[in-house]
């Protein structure tokens, strides 16, 4: 109950804390006038990246209620500083790899920008950024947020097994040479976007991370998983240690998506309003699945389920939101949580590998799921990115055509790399006499103990 409040009580200040920006901002409104920056638009952006923000400490309530209690504090401690470290390598050298201009013009070579932003240089607080009404340091900052979330994702594939310094060293690199990159494809005019509409002539959409939220986090889990093995089969745990955190950090991370989806646009306009009705029922329409999916299985219906059926709901319409109507966003809940459902069941006893929180099963395969079905059922109209482009359903296979070479491509570079910068650090800590790895017997006391010193429980 204690817990409950606390939670409630945080939700309540972010909100108090716009509330009271609100006026202060008005009274200033005259000095925007001549900058181009518009009030309502920097105002709700501002918002929307403390939204966004809370679902760090959010997935860290969540992923550390779903293992075992020796479990707790480290997860809380990797979440913790993985927002630090990749923020602060995002806002020194990722902005400026991601939306400086790619060295490609476009084409199939546009991998990476041209650094023109390193250490936040010429990003300025009173000067609007490209194109758009808010200011460009209001941009790197929200774009910073969805840095430090896709990271805290990305942990969740290896819990309970990896040393907290290999791990933080990873993810450092990990914003630097695949997320930044990943984001100059598909946002910053590179390969996964403008390369392929110019070489294939197909367009791409992506409206708010398919590709570089959820299938680079669910590929980069899955091949960091592959490369430091298995659990000890002595502590895996289906079962989550503490329900209540588990289900608080999922209602906290329903409420940063609004913000995670809706900021998207960069604007308060009517795309807005659509983009936060379609995630809100393709959320909920994925829950209803996920429970009616697990009654016929197993017979009854588990709060986990409930969450999992909520979070593949908002994985799948992530790159859709801007795109769909509101029967879209149904149809695209219905078919990433029932995908989801049986990934996670295979990724669990069959495939082999352990991706101990459902990374690749939940992100991975519900981006993939969520990007393919916007090139299907697509209906833009509503003055956002890629107005007036339709699906295939309506004729236009080119945009189906474009969002599977979006998605292999994804699946293509964030798995390579992600798998040699894991494989690399390994093999340094052993040249150094060490493993990243948790031994077995430091995995039975657990990393709460053997990496940090004090327990989440008296």
């Amino acid at each position: 109950m204690r817990l409950s409040i606390k939670a409630a009580m945080i939700m309540l200040a972010v909100f108090a804390i716009a509330i009271l920006l609100v006026p202060s901002a008005s009274a200033d409104a005259g000095a925007f006038v001549d900058t181009g920056i518009d009030i309502a638009d920097t105002m709700w952006i501002l918002i929307a990246t403390l939204l966004v923000l809370i679902m760090a400490p959010a997935l860290a309530l969540f992923y550390g209620g779903m293992l075992r209690k020796q479990s707790m504090t480290s997860t809380i401690a990797q979440c913790t500083f993985a927002m630090a470290i990749v923020f602060i390598f995002w806002a020194l050298f990722g902005f400026s790899f991601a939306f400086s201009g790619t060295w490609g013009d476009g084409d199939v070579l546009g991998i990476i920008g041209k650094g023109a932003y390193f250490f936040m240089n010429d990003v300025g607080a009173d000067v609007p950024w490209d194109g758009l009404a808010i200011p460009g340091i209001l941009f790197l900052v929200f774009q910073g947020m969805f840095a430090l979330v896709t990271a805290i994702i990305v942990l969740g594939a290896v819990a309970e097994r990896v040393k907290f310094i290999p791990l933080m060293a990873y993810l450092a690199l990990w914003c630097v040479f695949i997320y930044a990159p990943m984001t100059h494809m598909v946002w910053g005019g590179g390969a996964l976007s403008t390369g392929i509409e110019d070489v294939f002539g197909w367009p791409v959409l992506d409206y708010a991370g398919g590709t570089v939220v959820h299938i680079c986090s669910g590929v980069s889990g899955l091949a960091i998983a592959i490369v430091l093995g298995k659990r000890s089969r002595r502590i895996i745990k289906d079962r989550a240690h503490n329900v209540p955190f588990m289900y608080i950090g999922a209602v906290i991370l329903l409420l940063g998506w609004l913000g995670f989806n809706g900021g998207s646009g960069l604007a308060f306009n009517f795309t807005l309003i659509n983009v936060v009705l379609v995630t809100i029922l393709s959320s909920f329409v994925g829950m209803i699945t996920w429970t009616v999916v697990q009654m016929l299985h197993v017979g009854r219906v588990s709060v986990s389920g409930l969450c999992a059926g909520m979070l593949a709901g908002l994985v799948g319409i992530t790159p859709a939101c801007g795109f769909v109507d509101p029967l879209g966003a149904l149809v695209i809940g219905i078919v990433t949580s029932l995908i989801c459902y049986f990934a996670i069941i295979f990724m669990r006893k069959k495939s082999g590998i352990d991706d101990a929180l459902d990374v690749f099963g939940l992100h991975g395969i519900g981006g993939i799921t969520g990007a393919i079905l916007t090139g299907l059922i697509a209906v833009n109209g509503w003055g956002g990115p890629g107005d007036g482009v339709v699906g295939a359903i309506y004729g236009n296979w080119g945009l189906l055509g474009g969002q599977l070479v979006a998605v292999g491509g994804t699946f293509l570079y964030c798995f390579v790399v992600s798998y040699v910068l894991m494989f690399v650090i390994s093999k340094a800590y052993k040249l150094l006499g060490k493993s990243a790895v948790l031994s077995e017997e430091e995995q039975q006391v657990g990393a709460d103990i053997i990496e940090h010193g004090e327990s989440a429980y008296s």
